[in-house]
């Protein structure tokens, strides 16, 4: 049977944690914040493992390839999207 370690009401006690699926909808933004700092955590429904949240290790191999945010900080249509990738491949 899996149980959940507690910590001031929240599942961050172990390196790889077990949070129920409406604590981690309810404290979205505190285990991100784990996620970030290299935790894991499997998620469970009704006491079944239904998925992991994990830590992106590719996050250093990304490459920008354009910077949209120097056009519009707020969004950036399709069209403009392809007209940029279009000048970078010519």
């Amino acid at each position: 049977m899996l149980r959940r370690k507690r910590i001031l009401g929240h599942a961050l006690a172990m390196k790889n944690s077990i949070v129920g699926l409406k604590e981690l909808r309810e404290n979205i933004n505190t285990y991100i914040a784990e996620v970030r700092k290299g935790k894991s955590f499997i998620i469970i429904r009704k006491s079944k493992p239904i998925f992991k949240i994990v830590p992106s290790e590719l996050e250093d191999q990304w490459e920008t390839v354009a910077d949209f945010t120097r056009i519009n900080k707020h969004g950036v249509s399709a069209t403009t999207i392809l007209k940029e990738l279009r000048k970078l491949n010519a």
